[in-house]
């Protein structure tokens, strides 16, 4: 479920705003996207995968909210951390070049 904004990081482009299925942000004149719907998220990490500065973060967990501050998330490298796995950003390494996808496949028999 989305957690954070962050303020700290949005460049107020409001890709999250157009890319939600579920309309789940408002936009604020003249500042960051607002988490308004927050119970509609589905957790489809579409909002993270879109933002170009990482300024996001979607807990993998779709039934409950933890709470996590943006401090905390700054602090562990979570804020954007879905594109980072997958790859997505300038500089971020393709997901088909990691070796556990090499793995998976040895796993998978191919």
């Amino acid at each position: 479920m989305i957690e954070v904004v962050s303020a700290s990081r949005c460049v107020s482009c409001n890709q999250c705003v157009s890319v939600c299925p579920t309309n789940v942000f408002d936009m604020a004149e003249g500042g960051i996207p607002v988490i308004a719907r927050q119970d509609d998220c589905q957790t489809c990490f579409m909002c993270e995968l879109y933002c170009p500065v990482d300024a996001l973060y979607v807990e993998p967990d779709p039934e409950r909210v933890i709470g996590v501050t943006e401090e905390e998330l700054e602090s562990q490298g979570l804020l954007g951390g879905y594109r980072e796995k997958v790859g997505w950003g300038k500089g971020r390494k393709p997901v088909s070049s990691h070796s556990f996808m090499y793995q998976l496949s040895q796993k998978a028999g191919f």
